[in-house]
């Protein structure tokens, strides 16, 4: 069993532009042995291989602190993710801007509050965006994403002779999104076109 409880410092800026020295200093000055730099974005988790080993490598009783845990993660998910990896580990969360510490209870509790308020946001989100398309239809100005599939393109290449497997593969489109088109299409020019 290890008993040497390290702090691991990560320090990250989004562009090379950026300057790590202030987090750092922070980092060291909380006790930090080793501190793992990255010059990423935080949008999502792949393509930042310094904070990958501190997960693959973080022993039990160890601590990943960071300056805010905003440089650790944007998205409630990946941070979620992270802290999973650390619990299981038996490894913990530190901020030195925000009283978070996943080791004692009123960090661990301050965490979930984070989470409680950051999915109510996103609900809230998700039904303003739902009254807004209600309001929309019930004006009559919604009409939704435009597709993406060229109905007329396929239906011109049935015209030609192309068979559906054919138009399929050449448009990047299934061979039922194919038959659909025909469906639409005058029954007059369907008998002209091919089926298979």
């Amino acid at each position: 069993m290890n008993t040497y409880q390290a702090k691991i410092g990560y320090a990250r800026t989004s562009t090379v532009d950026q300057n790590l020295d202030a987090q750092i200093a922070a980092l060291s000055a909380a006790g930090c042995g080793m501190v793992r730099t990255e010059q990423k974005s935080g949008a999502n988790l792949e393509g930042r291989p310094e904070l990958r080993n501190i997960l693959d490598f973080i022993h039990s009783g160890e601590t990943l602190v960071v300056t805010r845990i905003d440089r650790l993660a944007r998205s409630l998910s990946d941070l979620q993710i992270i802290v999973t990896t650390l619990k299981s580990k038996g490894a913990h969360l530190a901020a030195t801007e925000q009283p978070i510490d996943t080791s004692n209870a009123t960090g661990k509790a301050f965490f979930d509050m984070l989470g409680v308020f950051a999915e109510f946001e996103t609900n809230l989100r998700r039904e303003r965006q739902a009254e807004g398309i209600a309001a929309a239809k019930a004006r009559g100005v919604y009409r939704g994403r435009k597709s993406k599939i060229d109905l007329g393109a396929i239906q011109a290449r049935l015209l030609e002779g192309f068979t559906p497997t054919q138009i399929a593969h050449e448009i990047g489109v299934s061979r039922g999104t194919v038959y659909k088109a025909k469906a639409l299409m005058p029954s007059d020019n369907q008998m002209a076109s091919p089926s298979a």
